[in-house]
C-alpha cells in the first residue's frame, strides 16, 4: 500500500539546505578577498569543525560529556608531525602521515570511549579530561619523538594543497567531507538510535538498539576525525608544542556543540565557526575567552535552550491545529504486519523477584497466547509493571524463566527482545521530544535495517533502501494509529494522548509476536479509549499475543480474552472476564463492591 511520505533531502534531518549552500559558496569564494589573515582564521575554523563534526555525534547525538576531546587533536598533530619529520624512522610523505593520524585517532577514540559503556555524565567527562592531561604529559616527556617542551616542526603539504590558498581548500574539502559523513550517520537508523540512547534509553533497548557496539563505532569515527584535524592543525601551526593544546580549546569544541544545538549538524557547525572567529575579532578580550564562552553558553541555555538549531527550525514554529482527533485505522494492520508465521506462546514459569526485603513477584506462572488479549490487573504495587520488566529483560528474576515457544529468553538483556519480536510501551511515554513523530516511529524498526555503519556513513545503496523501507513502514504505522498527518511534527509538540499512540506505532514497527502495553489508556478521553480498544483487539486478531496492563476495568473486560489478577506479587485469580467479575476475592481486593 502506498502512503504519504515525508521528504528528506541530501542531509536527511537538515531542513536548512539553503544555509548549507550559502556556507559552501562563502567557503569557495572566500579566496577572492585575497586576505591571508581571514584565510588563516577560516582554515582554523575548518580544522576545528573536522574535529567537532565527529565530537558532535558523541556529545550532541549520543549525549556523552566528552570535554577532553582536545586529546585527539594532540595525538593527530604529533603523529603527523613526527612521522613527516622522520622522528620515528624514515620520513613519511605528509599525506600518508595525515592518514596515519586518522588511524591513531580512531584507535585512541575507542580506548577513551570504552569507559562510556559503564560511566555516565560527569564521571566520563573526568575520564576524557584525565586522558587529555596524560597525552600532554607524554608529549612533554617523549623528547626524541615530540621534541618535549621545545616542540617539533609541522609538515608542509605539497601541491596541490601547498601552503596558502591550496591548504585552505584542503581544509575546506575535508571539513565538507566530515560534514557529509556525519550528516549521513545523523539521518540514518544509527543516528536515530544515538538520540534514542540519549533521551529514551529504555525505549532504545526495547527497540533492539545495542548501545555498546553503536557507541564503539561512533567513538572510532569521532577519534579518526579528531586525528585528521590534528594533522591539519600541525601544518597550520608550522611548529607545535604541548602549550598549543589548552583546556580553553577543549571548552571551545564542547561549547560550540552545545550552543549549536543537540541533535543538529548545522547548528554546531555554525557554533564552532562563531567561537573560532570571535577571539580573532575581539583581540582585547582574548584573556577572557573562557569566561566569554561560559557566558555565551549561559545566555543560549536561558534564552534559546535548543541552541542555534532551534532558531533555524522554522517549520516547527508553525501553529498546529488545535482540535485534533485521533482516528486509528485498524484495517491497515494486515499491510503493516504482513504475512507472518503462527505466533508462539509466551510463558512465565515460577518467576520470583525481590528488591531487598520486598518480594515484588512470588512464584508467578503466566501464559500469553497468540491471537488473544491477556489483561493483567491488580492494585498499585501488585507487580504488574515489574512483570512486564521481567519479560522485557530489564529485570533478572532470582528464580524461574521466561520462554517464547521453546526458546528461553536471556535475563537482563532488553535489547535482545526485539529480535524475538517482543515489543512494548511504557507507563510514561518514552519518546524523543526533539525528533519528529516519524523519526520516533522509525526507531522501532531499527533491527530491520541491513546496511552497516560504513554503508550509512557513505550513503551506499543498501543504506538508501533501508531508509526508504523504514520510512514507508513508519508512515503506514502512523496511518494505522491515526497520526500520519503529524509525521513531520516534533514529538514534544504533541498532546499526551497522541504520545500514547506514537508509542504504539513504534511498537508495531517490530511486527510483534508479543505486544505488551503498560497502561496505554491513562490520560485518554472516553472516545479515545474506545478507539484504542478496537485497535488493540484488531492487533490481537492479526495473530499477536497482547499483554495489557490497565487500570480502566471497563477496557479490560470489554476487549480481553483472559484476565490475570495480581496481588502482592502473587496470582489472586485467573480466567475469563466474566469469571473475574464475579470472583469474590478480586471484588474485595481490587474491583470493589
Amino acid at each position: 500500500m502506498q502512503t504519504r511520505t515525508v521528504g528528506a533531502g541530501l542531509f536527511g534531518k537538515l531542513e536548512g539546505k539553503l544555509s548549507w549552500i550559502v556556507l559552501g559558496l562563502v567557503g569557495l569564494l572566500l579566496p577572492l578577498l585575497d586576505d591571508s589573515y581571514i584565510g588563516v582564521i577560516a582554515q582554523r575554523a575548518y580544522i576545528y569543525w573536522v574535529l567537532s563534526a565527529g565530537l558532535n555525534l558523541v556529545v550532541g547525538y549520543a549525549g556523552q560529556i566528552a570535554i577532553g576531546w582536545v586529546s585527539m587533536l594532540t595525538l593527530g598533530a604529533y603523529t603527523t608531525a613526527a612521522l613527516a619529520a622522520g622522528n620515528v624512522g624514515e620520513p613519511w610523505h605528509p599525506y600518508l602521515a595525515l592518514v596515519a593520524s586518522g588511524v591513531v585517532g580512531a584507535a585512541f577514540g575507542v580506548i577513551v570511549g570504552l569507559p562510556a559503556l559503564r560511566l555516565r555524565t560527569f564521571y566520563f567527562a573526568m575520564t576524557t579530561l584525565g586522558f587529555a592531561t596524560i597525552v600532554t604529559q607524554v608529549a612533554l616527556a617523549w623528547k626524541s619523538v615530540t621534541g618535549g617542551g621545545v616542540g617539533t616542526p609541522g609538515p608542509v603539504f605539497p601541491w596541490p594543497f601547498d601552503p596558502g590558498w591550496g591548504f585552505y581548500y584542503f581544509c575546506f574539502l575535508l571539513a565538507a567531507i566530515a560534514t557529509w559523513m556525519t550528516a549521513n550517520i545523523a539521518s540514518s537508523r544509527y543516528g536515530r538510535a544515538l538520540i534514542a540512547i540519549r533521551d529514551a534509553e529504555v525505549a532504545a533497548e526495547a527497540s533492539g538498539v545495542a548501545k555498546p557496539r553503536l557507541l564503539v563505532m561512533v567513538f572510532l569515527l569521532a577519534g579518526a576525525l579528531g586525528g585528521v584535524a590534528g594533522g591539519l592543525f600541525s601544518s597550520l601551526q608550522s611548529y607545535i608544542t604541548p602549550d598549543a593544546f589548552t583546556f580553553e580549546m577543549s571548552v571551545l569544541f564542547f561549547i560550540g556543540i552545545l550552543i549549536g544545538g543537540r541533535g543538529s549538524i548545522l547548528g554546531p557547525a555554525l557554533g564552532t565557526i562563531l567561537l573560532t572567529a570571535l577571539p580573532e575579532f575581539a583581540a582585547p578580550l582574548v584573556q577572557w575567552s573562557t569566561f566569554l564562552y561560559a557566558a555565551l553558553l549561559l545566555v543560549i541555555v536561558l534564552v534559546i535552550p535548543g541552541g542555534i538549531a532551534d532558531l533555524l527550525d522554522y517549520k516547527n514554529r508553525r501553529p498546529l491545529e488545535q482540535h485534533r482527533e485521533i482516528a486509528p485505522r485498524p484495517e491497515l494492520l494486515p499491510h503493516l504486519l504482513g504475512d507472518r508465521r503462527a505466533g508462539e506462546l509466551l510463558t512465565l514459569k515460577g518467576i520470583e523477584l525481590s528488591f531487598g526485603g520486598v518480594r515484588a513477584i512470588a512464584g508467578l506462572d503466566l501464559e500469553i497466547r497468540p491471537g488473544e488479549v491477556h489483561g493483567l490487573i491488580g492494585p498499585n504495587g501488585s507487580g504488574k509493571t515489574t512483570t512486564l520488566n521481567v519479560i522485557s529483560g530489564y529485570y533478572a528474576p532470582q528464580r524461574g524463566e521466561v520462554k517464547l515457544g521453546a526458546a528461553v529468553l536471556p535475563p537482563a538483556a532488553p535489547h535482545l527482545r526485539a529480535p524475538h519480536r517482543i515489543a512494548r510501551t511504557f507507563q510514561t511515554p518514552r519518546v524523543i521530544g526533539s525528533a519528529s513523530v516519524l523519526e520516533n516511529v522509525m526507531i522501532g524498526g531499527t533491527i530491520d535495517g541491513h546496511g552497516t555503519f560504513a554503508e550509512s556513513l557513505l550513503t551506499l545503496p543498501r543504506h538508501r533502501r533501508d531508509e526508504a523501507q523504514l520510512r514507508e513502514a513508519a508512515m503506514l504505522a502512523l496511518a494505522t494509529v491515526g497520526l500520519d498527518a503529524l509525521a513531520a511534527v516534533r514529538a514534544d509538540r504533541l498532546q499526551h494522548s497522541e504520545l500514547r499512540f506514537v508509542e504504539i506505532a513504534r511498537a508495531l514497527m517490530l511486527r510483534p509476536a508479543c505486544l505488551m502495553l503498560d497502561e496505554p489508556a491513562a490520560g485518554l478521553s472516553a472516545e479515545e479509549i474506545r478507539r484504542l480498544g478496537a485497535l488493540i483487539k484488531a492487533v490481537s486478531r492479526a495473530g499477536t499475543a497482547v499483554l495489557l496492563v490497565e487500570h480502566h476495568a471497563d477496557l479490560i473486560f470489554d476487549i480481553c480474552d483472559r484476565v490475570t489478577v495480581l496481588n502482592l506479587g502473587k496470582v489472586l485469580a485467573a480466567g475469563t472476564p466474566a469469571e473475574i467479575r464475579s470472583h469474590r476475592e478480586v471484588v474485595s481486593a481490587y474491583l470493589g463492591a
